[in-house]
């Protein structure tokens, strides 16, 4: 977001009557406060940021994530003289010199067939590609077929990134979504298809909870017990390039976790996003690499029944970029939308896809809940079936006070879904706000995309085939927890049909 605009929706406030969403114990973990907080766009606003955090830490830098690639360029094209840019690089310049800083890379223990569609990486990685001072281990611990899906990267215990971005090759792109952009060459050559992610940044009590949990997650890991936190010192390692959007912002975090550390399964993920579709008042937007979860349909459903139910905007891509992909995920997804068209009576809901200049699909990687101007989730869970109970996962979540004291974190939650929208059209937040006060989201969207090449095309579910309707029904690789992963005939059987 830039911080020349100063722009808002008409605000929807919250009344002073209204239980709060976040709930510790029952939809998140804790709830925490961030000093300062700041959405990055993209992946060329989150890895200039990561990569100026690392060169400013002084203690540690833990990073916990999915996959991992030593080679992926953090700022191609604009690389700072003197410093080199592939994260695996960039790490080794870190500890090279500071030698007492504590670097810990841990990432999922890729299967094999996925490690060699990846050029073997995360597991080369330790081979030549990393100081050896620098720690890192895969993590395997979780039932088979399950993944470690959390992203999150946090410095000296006082800043934290949160999303859905890791650092891989093909995860850097522009907001601009340019159609062949060179700057997306990966190692092989390739130009990687346009992609839009989001992370968000934090800064205090909530860098230091999620530093907790990646510590977590190390000693399940490991057995290892990492050094406690020590006071702060110095100035704060926050990227002079990443804007400060909200102060003093009460951030939830939520988790998924499948049965089997000897702990109990955690569904955090799961509530919340019921709990938020069930209290949204005018309008909610959810912005995902999937949509593939019947009981989030479920929910959805529901809302559209009411006579003034609020507002659904879907976003996500056209088309998923793997064969398997598109058979899993994209059959559910829709059949969901299929149904929710079925069921949409008063005409509230709005499923798009994005578009290059040139028609090609932008590949939505992101994770991102917008309820009214009260809520903005980022994190690293889809709408699917197994990010809700089988793999691991962690969401951040602002929450706008009631009343007053919720003026400002309102706004920027406001300010930031007009931008969201305002990147995908090629057009000014402004712009987007001004068409909302004639009317919907849905007829904003519709009133700046006029055009034959839809840059936020509606979705078409078309006709599936027998094959796409089996796999839909029985949740293929979709497991909804440890019970049933390898019994799709156990699961629980959600309405992904058209009602007759």
């Amino acid at each position: 977001m830039h911080g020349a605009l100063a722009i808002r929706l008409e605000e929807q406030p919250v009344p002073d009557d209204a239980p709060a969403l976040l709930v510790p114990g029952r939809n998140c973990w804790r709830i925490e406060t961030a000093d300062r907080a700041s959405v990055l766009m993209d992946g060329e606003a989150y890895f200039a940021a990561a990569k100026s955090a690392i060169l400013n830490a002084r203690r540690s830098v833990f990073l916990a994530g999915w996959q991992f690639d030593a080679r992926t360029r953090m700022e191609p094209g604009d690389a700072r003289p003197g410093v080199p840019d592939a994260i695996g690089a960039v790490l080794n310049h870190a500890v090279a010199a500071n030698p007492e800083l504590d670097i810990r890379v841990l990432v999922w223990d890729v299967p094999l067939f996925i490690a060699a569609a990846h050029n073997w990486f995360p597991h080369r990685a330790r081979y030549g590609w990393l100081d050896k001072r620098i720690h890192f281990q895969v993590d395997g611990k979780l039932p088979g077929s399950a993944c470690h899906h959390q992203k999150i990267l946090v410095v000296d215990d006082r800043i934290a990134f949160c999303g859905g971005m890791d650092f891989a090759p093909n995860r850097w792109d522009s907001r601009d979504h340019i159609d062949r952009d060179p700057r997306r060459r990966v190692p092989s050559g390739t130009i990687c298809p346009p992609r839009h992610d989001l992370m968000l940044l934090m800064e205090g009590d909530a860098a230091s909870a999620l530093a907790e949990l990646v510590r977590q997650r190390w000693h399940r890991a490991t057995g290892e017990t990492m050094p406690d936190p020590v006071p702060a010192i110095g100035e704060s390692p926050w990227p002079a390039e990443a804007e400060v959007h909200l102060t003093g912002a009460s951030i939830g975090i939520s988790r998924t976790q499948p049965e089997w550390y000897g702990g109990g399964e955690i569904r955090e993920n799961e509530a919340l996003y019921e709990d938020a579709i069930a209290a949204a008042r005018h309008l909610i937007v959810l912005e995902n690499q999937y949509f593939a979860s019947g009981p989030m349909a479920d929910a959805l459903v529901r809302r559209l029944k009411e006579p003034d139910g609020p507002e659904i905007v879907v976003i996500c891509s056209g088309n998923s970029p793997g064969t398997m992909d598109a058979l899993t995920m994209d059959s559910p997804r829709d059949m969901l939308i299929a149904r929710l068209r079925d069921a949409d009576e008063h005409g509230r809901f709005t499923p798009v896809a994005p578009r290059t200049e040139k028609g090609r699909n932008v590949i939505v990687h992101s994770k991102v809940m917008i309820i009214d101007d009260r809520l903005l989730r980022i994190g690293s869970s889809n709408l699917n079936n197994r990010s809700m109970g089988y793999d691991t996962e962690c969401d951040v979540t602002i929450e706008a006070p009631s009343g007053p004291a919720g003026a400002a974190a309102r706004a920027m939650i406001a300010r930031f879904r007009a931008e969201l929208v305002a990147h995908y059209l090629h057009r000014k937040a402004d712009e987007v706000v001004a068409a909302c006060r004639e009317g919907s989201l849905a007829h904003a969207i519709t009133k700046l995309d006029a055009r034959a090449a839809r840059r936020l095309a509606p979705i078409d579910p078309g006709h599936p085939t027998l094959l796409h309707r089996l796999a839909a029904r029985l949740h293929l690789f979709d497991p909804m927890g440890a019970a049933d992963a390898w019994r799709p005939w156990r699961r629980r059987t959600a309405r992904i049909e058209r009602e007759l």
